[in-house]
């Protein structure tokens, strides 16, 4: 009997909206209770490592466990991760370069307004 997998980084996204809807650092088992989906333990266990190990969430001592704590939103995960596209990238101007050919009339104006706004920002 074949299992239905989880489609690539979907537990991640629901361990983490678990972690922010919650203001108090949760457990492995607390979250594990939270998603209710018939998880192994060790599988949300692992998930929280790989969130932590990534900096995307922390974690302190909370008896013989760790509990966890978000520190990056969702659009904090998603710079960071092309943060790191970039960074892995040969050729950067070309990459930034073909990045913005793909961007819409909208969001490319909306990136020249950020851009703009971090300039002066600096020079202030």
């Amino acid at each position: 009997m074949r299992r239905n997998r989880r489609p690539s980084g979907s537990l991640e996204r629901d361990v983490l909206a678990i972690l922010w809807a919650h203001e108090e650092p949760l457990t492995a088992g607390q979250v594990h209770e939270r998603l209710g989906a018939g998880l192994a333990y060790t599988t949300v266990m692992t998930a929280l490592t790989r969130l932590h190990e990534k900096g995307v969430v922390t974690r302190e001592k909370a008896g013989r466990a760790y509990a966890y704590t978000a520190v990056l939103d969702s659009p904090g995960i998603a710079a960071a991760r092309m943060r790191e596209l970039l960074d892995a990238g040969e050729d950067r101007e070309a990459v930034l370069a073909r990045f913005l050919g793909s961007l819409s009339d909208d969001d490319e104006r909306t990136l020249a307004v950020l851009l703009r706004a971090a300039r002066d920002d600096r020079l202030a």
